[in-house]
């Protein structure tokens, strides 16, 4: 079932092809050097692929548009992670997936969404998601604008570590790519 909803949530979107398996290489990278269990991991390795499956719900007109979203289409859009955490709720074996799916938009700062959970009330799966997830996404091309290079990429998490993102998380992220040219290299295949 797991190969078959990520496959559905990366078919609504061309720009986003890979882009569940990316995020889930670059968290689980993380999540070893935190030190996490197999048990822990194999979490993420659910978590990892399923994070935007609440985009299934959202119109292709949003998706895909190729400018700047206006505040009814980010209203849209934020209401991805919600509406994907209803989905897996209802299905058992899919729960632990949760903290993934429903917080990896949240702001270490509170300024995220769908709850505005700020710091560690933020779930720790969320938080590591949160670092891999924005730096796919900023080394991707995107409908609304071109991939940054991973110099750039890096410097922005940087930037936005202790605001954005957890800073542990990001120092670690930091860590493991600087001793790591594959990861980002294995990441955007």
């Amino acid at each position: 079932m797991l190969p078959l909803l990520s496959r559905a949530i990366e078919a609504r979107d061309p720009y986003t092809q890979g882009h569940s398996a990316r995020v889930t290489v670059l968290a689980e990278a993380i999540a070893r050097r935190l030190g996490w269990d197999e048990e822990r991991l194999a979490h993420l390795q659910v978590g990892g692929p399923l994070h935007d499956l609440g985009k299934l719900a959202i119109s292709d007109d949003v998706l895909s548009k190729p400018g700047r979203l206006d505040e009814s289409e980010l209203a849209q859009i934020r209401e991805h992670p919600k509406l994907g955490a209803r989905f897996l709720f209802r299905i058992a074996s899919l729960r632990k997936a949760l903290p993934y799916v429903l917080y990896h938009h949240e702001r270490w700062d509170g300024r995220g969404y769908p709850t505005g959970r700020s710091g560690e009330q933020i779930p720790v799966e969320a938080r590591v998601l949160a670092v891999a997830d924005a730096f796919d996404a900023m080394t991707s091309d995107r409908p609304y604008r071109r991939a940054l290079s991973h110099e750039d990429a890096l410097a922005e998490l940087a930037r936005c570590s202790g605001t954005q993102f957890d800073p542990e998380i990001v120092r670690v992220f930091l860590e493991v790519v600087g001793e790591s040219a594959e990861l980002t290299t294995a990441a955007a295949s």
